[in-house]
């Protein structure tokens, strides 16, 4: 089979991440990891349209990158230095088929040492194990891409210079470098279930890894988290095919057509959500998860019970206050009591230095200003919701409601 290149950027999207987490593994360096994976690419293109697709694209590509690095080893003037990091012969070096698929966690673990910052963890760990660029890895962090940029360098040399190991951690250190493993995963699923930028919501890719992962981690830690988590990203994924119509503009909650969320998804998340239930204490996940249960069981809108979500908004915040949880918190209350007592929460956190900036903060302030007839003030606020947010779909669906007013 001929690959046209449109199978080539499919591959690319499937199996670069995975490539990649290998040939860290092979080759021991981040940089020349992520090299050898454009030139394996890069070979593909040229190679494939020729010769066909070869029947295990994902191994042609780890042998390729793999021999690239080696190649560039070899012409470096460092190849002495650097000799110890390859393994014993390219000749004999097997490709296991269950070392490759251990290989994210692998990454995921490494990313996440504790020798390393909490957010040198996430911004490195969302840029090399997911793909993200240094844009996308800043406007899920908040924060500025050129600190993005530094936090990545300096993760990347820390992990080089003091040896930080490229393994799953043994079982007695696992649960500790739990939560910081549950955050990245959750954060890989966010941005594939609601990408920051482009023309798509959902990178189904994305949020696909994250789920793999998540099993992964239940299968090697069953602790409560671990399956609140599965059950929160599951009752949220179903709901990814009503959140675009067919012109492939962004649905809000309130107007999906909930007989297109995935009734299977929405069952087996439930019984994620009990496992995590049974199991003490009831942690972040597991409350989330429970807020997007009651979304995921009401049949219309008007059946969600938007008392309960409040509540479980209020046992968030007293044990993970946060500003997003906050303004979540803030359109649960306007949703069971009143837009007007929503809208003077949200107020009290305009100024936050973390939210001022954050586009969905002014299209929560816009849409309840628009419920309270209130268009002038709200056309401010969606006109302000509009500069900040890079995805496409969320930028039509904001100059639509602008139009409306």
């Amino acid at each position: 089979m001929r690959a046209h290149p449109s199978l080539l950027d499919a591959l690319y999207r499937t199996h670069a991440r995975r490539v990649q987490a290998t040939l860290i593994r092979l080759l021991g360096d981040f940089e020349l990891a992520e090299e050898a994976v454009q030139d394996a690419f890069a070979a593909a293109a040229q190679q494939w349209p020729v010769k066909g697709t070869p029947d295990n694209p994902q191994a042609w590509l780890i042998r390729t990158g793999y021999h690239c690095g080696i190649n560039q080893i070899r012409q470096r003037s460092t190849a002495r230095r650097r000799a110890h990091l390859l393994l014993p012969s390219e000749e004999t070096q097997e490709f296991d088929d269950a070392a490759i698929q251990d290989d994210s966690l692998r990454l995921l673990f490494t990313c996440c040492h504790p020798s390393l910052s909490l957010e040198a963890r996430l911004a490195l760990t969302l840029r090399e194990m997911c793909g993200l660029t240094t844009e996308q890895v800043a406007s899920a962090l908040l924060i500025k891409p050129s600190t993005v940029a530094q936090r990545i360098v300096r993760a990347k040399r820390k992990i080089r210079d003091a040896h930080i190991p490229y393994a799953v951690p043994a079982s007695e250190t696992l649960p500790q470098r739990l939560p910081d493993v549950l955050q990245i995963i959750y954060l890989v699923f966010n941005e594939g279930y609601s990408s920051s930028s482009g023309a798509a919501v959902v990178d189904i890719s994305l949020t696909r890894e994250a789920l793999r992962l998540g099993e992964e981690l239940a299968a090697l830690l069953p602790q409560g988290e671990v399956f609140g988590l599965m059950a929160l990203m599951l009752l949220t994924n179903a709901r990814r095919d009503a959140r675009q119509d067919n012109q492939g503009e962004l649905v809000t909650l309130e107007a999906q057509d909930r007989g297109l969320w995935h009734q299977a998804e929405i069952c087996t998340g439930i019984e994620w959500l009990e496992h995590a239930l049974a199991l003490t204490p009831v942690g972040f996940y597991t409350l989330q998860a429970s807020i997007a249960a009651v979304h995921a069981q009401a049949l219309r809108p008007e059946h969600t019970d938007w008392a309960r979500i409040v509540r479980l908004y209020d046992a968030l915040c007293r044990s993970y206050p946060s500003p997003v949880l906050t303004l979540n918190r803030a359109v649960a209350v306007a949703m069971h009591d009143s837009p007007a007592t929503g809208l003077s929460l949200l107020d009290e956190l305009a100024h936050h230095p973390q939210l001022s900036r954050y586009y969905l903060l002014h299209a929560a302030q816009a849409d309840l200003l628009r419920r309270q007839g209130k268009s002038d003030a709200a056309r401010d606020a969606y006109q302000k919701a509009l500069t900040l947010t890079t995805q496409d779909p969320e930028k039509r669906f904001l100059i639509s409601k602008l139009a409306e007013l």
